[in-house]
Parts: C-alpha cells; sequence; structure tokens
C-alpha cells in the first residue's frame, strides 16, 4: 500500500464538532472534513466546487497519529452582522457592514482551539480514485491558497512536508520519522511530545498491522460525523472510525 503522509502544526488549531448554539468545540484531532478541505485549499478547489470536492471525498481514506493533542484554548468571540438582506449579493464585508437601512447585530459566541498540537496524518485511495496522491503531494508544496488548522485564522507553523511512502502498513507510515537533522524533529522530542502516549485514529480496516503482519490488539470503533457530502451546505455523513492508545 502507499500512503501520503504529512505533518500538521501550529500555535493554534480547530477541529469542528456539531455546533450548538453560539459554542464551538474543537475536536482532539483533525477530522476527515478538514482534511479533505486542506487537500482542496491546496489543489485551489473553492467551498462552492461541489463536483471536485466530492470527487475528494470518495477517493481518499483519512488517518491520523496525535503525538500532542495541545492544550485547550478558549475564546470568548463577538462577531458584528447586519439584518438580514435579501435584495442582492453584497460583495465586500465593508458594503455588508455600511449599507442603508443596514441595523448591526452583535453576536457573542464561544470557541475553542487546540494550542501547540502535532498530528501526522495518512492518506491512501479507495478502490476507484479520481486524483493520485503524487497530485496532492505536488500541491501541498505549491498550494494554490492558503493553508490553515480549521479556521483561516489557525495557520501553519510548519511546513507540511508531504511524503509518498510505499509498501508499508499503515502504523509504518504514521510512525515515519522525518529527517533526525531537521528542527522539527528537535521540537518533536523536546516539546511536542509531553509523555509516550500516542492516539491513532483510521478508517477503512478494524485491524492495525504490525510490520511483521501481527495485529494490535484493544482497538476501539466509534461513530464520528465529519464525512463531507456537501462542504458549502455544512452536510456530513457517518463513518466508523477505529481508536488505538499505545505507547511510543
Amino acid at each position: 500500500m502507499s500512503y501520503l503522509i504529512f505533518r500538521l502544526y501550529g500555535p493554534m488549531a480547530a477541529w469542528g464538532q456539531a455546533a450548538i448554539g453560539g459554542v464551538r468545540h474543537s475536536e482532539l484531532r483533525p477530522t476527515k472534513s478538514a482534511i479533505i478541505g486542506l487537500v482542496a485549499a491546496a489543489l485551489g478547489y473553492k467551498r462552492d466546487d461541489s463536483v471536485n470536492m466530492q470527487k475528494l471525498a470518495s477517493s481518499l481514506m483519512f488517518a491520523v497519529k496525535t503525538i500532542n493533542q495541545g492544550e485547550l484554548l478558549r475564546d470568548f468571540h463577538t462577531t458584528q452582522v447586519p439584518s438580514s438582506n435579501k435584495k442582492g449579493p453584497i460583495k465586500t464585508r465593508k458594503d455588508e457592514l455600511t449599507g442603508k437601512n443596514h441595523a448591526l447585530n452583535t453576536i457573542l459566541s464561544i470557541r475553542d482551539y487546540r494550542s501547540d498540537g502535532l498530528w501526522i496524518v495518512a492518506l491512501w485511495l479507495t478502490k476507484e480514485p479520481e486524483i493520485s496522491l503524487e497530485t496532492i503531494q505536488t500541491a501541498f508544496l505549491k498550494p494554490k491558497f492558503s493553508l490553515s488548522l480549521g479556521r483561516k485564522s489557525c495557520p501553519l507553523a510548519l511546513p507540511v512536508t508531504p511524503m509518498i511512502i510505499k509498501d508499508k502498513t499503515l502504523k509504518e507510515a504514521l510512525d515515519y520519522k522525518f529527517s533526525p537533522l531537521s528542527m522539527f524533529s528537535y521540537f518533536e522530542d523536546r516539546v511536542f511530545k509531553k509523555n509516550n502516549l500516542v492516539t491513532y485514529a483510521w478508517e477503512g480496516e478494524r485491524s492495525l498491522l504490525l510490520a511483521d503482519g501481527s495485529q494490535l490488539e484493544k482497538v476501539q470503533t466509534i461513530s464520528r460525523w465529519d464525512d463531507p457530502i456537501d462542504k458549502l451546505r455544512w452536510q456530513f455523513k457517518k463513518r466508523a472510525e477505529h481508536v488505538l492508545y499505545l505507547e511510543d
């Protein structure tokens, strides 16, 4: 099996959960929807490009290794929005706030972030893919749109460093060590890794194979509503995710 692996690190990340009222919680690790959006941004797909977005979602399988889930950072968020205007499209934020007969309203919300989290992501292709891992790798090296960690206010702090790993198991791909001479390797060992416990989460086959062909036990299977159907309408479907906690 071939895998495209890359790393995600930033001072803030937000992996959205189902929104309830004005509270926006964050998952402890990237959601599939967030990763599909990240790949789409690198390729230059816009949010309303439902055809290409759906092709991505149906072509890619996803796994993530959490080295450090980050600390919880909670922001009390205020936003000014005008009353609803159905007379026509609004081109800019300035037009939205300064238009005639637009009464401004204040929306209060709570937004959660993960601070200083570090994740390794692996992607692989379904049986009938409409894109190649090499295409995604090239896009990550020269992304068309700016990449972020769940929200635009959460930029990357390190390059994603995409690499294609061939003829390895999924666990071997997620455990791949980047260059020991890199600054990332230094920080991974001394800063990000606060304990020896790491989390593996993946979809597809429930077993997580080792290099010798043996299987790891004590795998937990959960349901997550993060498989995108329509990103523009925020519609998602349920998928099964397998989770394993190990000492590294």
